[in-house]
Order: C-alpha cells, then structure tokens, then sequence
C-alpha cells in the first residue's frame, strides 16, 4: 500500500466511522441512501471528494454491492454525487451546501417543534462527555494529529465550508473516545440539528469566537485535562444555542 493509499484508508476509518457501521434494520437500501447522504451533509465527504471504493464501503455497511450501486444511482438521480471512469475514476460528491438563510433557520425550527431543546440537551451532554472521555485517553501521535489537522481545516476554511468543517471536527472528537457507539450518537444529534446549524448566517464575530473556543477543546483534549475539555466545550456549544434561539426569537 502507497502513501496515499494509506491516507486514504486513514481518512476512511476516522471519518467514516461513526456513521458508515452496519445495517442493521430489514430496510437496507433506504438505510444506505440515508447513511450516504447524512456522510455527505455533515461533511464526512465533501464537494469533489471521493467516495471509497464500493468494496470497503459495501464492507462497511454490511450490504451487497448491488444494494450500495441502488444507493449511489439514487443519490446521483439527486443531484448528490456523479460517477467518472477512467484511471481516477469513482463516484464523487457534487452536493453542495445551501446559502445561510434566517428563513430556512426558521423552517428546520418548525420542522423540530417542541424537540428544539432536547437535541440542544442532547447534544450538549454527548459532546461535553466525548470531550472529556478523549481527553483522559493516551492519544497516539496520529490521533493527536488528526485532531490538530481538523482544527487547521476549519480555521482555515471557505466560509461555503465552513459549517461541514465544522462537523468534521465535532466528530473527530468523538471518534478519538474510542467507543464507536458514542461517535454515531454525536452523529446523530448533529443530523437532528444539522439543516438548522447550516442556515445561521456567517457572523465574524461568531466565527472569531468560536475558533478562540476549539482551541481551547483542542489544547484541552491534547493535554490531557478533561476538566477543561469538558468545560470548553460546555461554553462552545451553549453559545451556539444562544445564537440559534436569537435568531428564532
């Protein structure tokens, strides 16, 4: 295995891990659509990025390669992905994130109703608890570096990006706790709040903040202080509820 065939399984088991799992329910095809696109929504996979291959991927989830072509064929029919032949050829995102939008905020708030707070509860104790369960692990040098290189994306990121960026790094987090079973659940509060985190406009204030505050989750995580992690993150995702209920106010 080259170089960069070994970055790419090394993307692929920490980005990928928390949402591409088994199948497990009787509706595979419907699951997979859903696995796909929620990897695609969050950032998992990006604009032009490259889906793995269709064995590790139908490895992953636990289907048939039949049933992962049915997804993927859905998902181009949407305007999701498109393949390409050739020597580089595969299937490659062409989603592309929605403009911020106070209106679509305001849509997903309806669409949640009275479960607002609970994923803003919901997710706050995951992310609080991951921070603080991978700060108190023995990280290896590349589990540190995967965390510094997340943060250095988002810091450095298009403000088109920003937002799945920012999910990337959220999840990353939880990836470094070493239980699957919490990674997919940060996944799944962040797709409950997801189309509502996307439409808040890009303030530069917000952003400022908000890189001053993954710093300190990071230093946290790669000192070892899980106190502090927890505590930095507690503040990061509070302001972010302050910011979604000022816009719905």
């Amino acid at each position: 295995m080259d170089v960069d065939e070994t970055r790419e399984q090394a993307r692929l088991d920490w980005q990928t891990g928390a949402i591409f799992r088994p199948v497990r329910t009787g509706n595979a095809f419907e699951e997979t659509v859903e696995r796909l696109f929620q990897a695609i929504k969050l950032g998992v996979f990006g604009f032009g990025d490259r889906l793995p291959a269709e064995r590790d991927l139908a490895a992953r989830l636990g289907i048939s390669r039949e049933t992962l072509r049915e997804a993927l064929r859905t998902l181009q029919q949407a305007g999701c992905v498109e393949p390409r032949r050739g020597r580089y050829g595969g299937t490659f995102v062409t989603y592309t994130m929605p403009a911020p939008d106070v209106a679509d905020l305001r849509r997903a708030a309806r669409d949640l109703g009275g479960t607002l707070e609970d994923a803003l509860t919901y997710r706050q104790v995951l992310e609080t608890g991951a921070a603080e369960a991978a700060a108190r692990r023995t990280l290896t040098p590349g589990q540190r570096a995967h965390l510094e290189d997340r943060l250095a994306d988002l810091e450095g990121a298009a403000p088109a990006q920003y937002r799945q960026l920012d999910s990337r790094f959220h999840l990353a987090i939880g990836e470094l706790t070493g239980s699957p079973t919490l990674a997919a659940a940060i996944a799944e509060a962040r797709m409950r709040l997801n189309d509502l985190l996307n439409a808040i406009p890009m303030l530069e204030r917000n952003i400022e903040h908000a890189a001053d505050q993954h710093r300190a989750m990071v230093r946290a995580i790669l000192d070892g202080d899980g106190d502090a992690a927890r505590r930095a993150t507690e503040e990061h995702l509070a302001a972010t509820a302050a910011l979604l209920r000022g816009f719905l106010a």
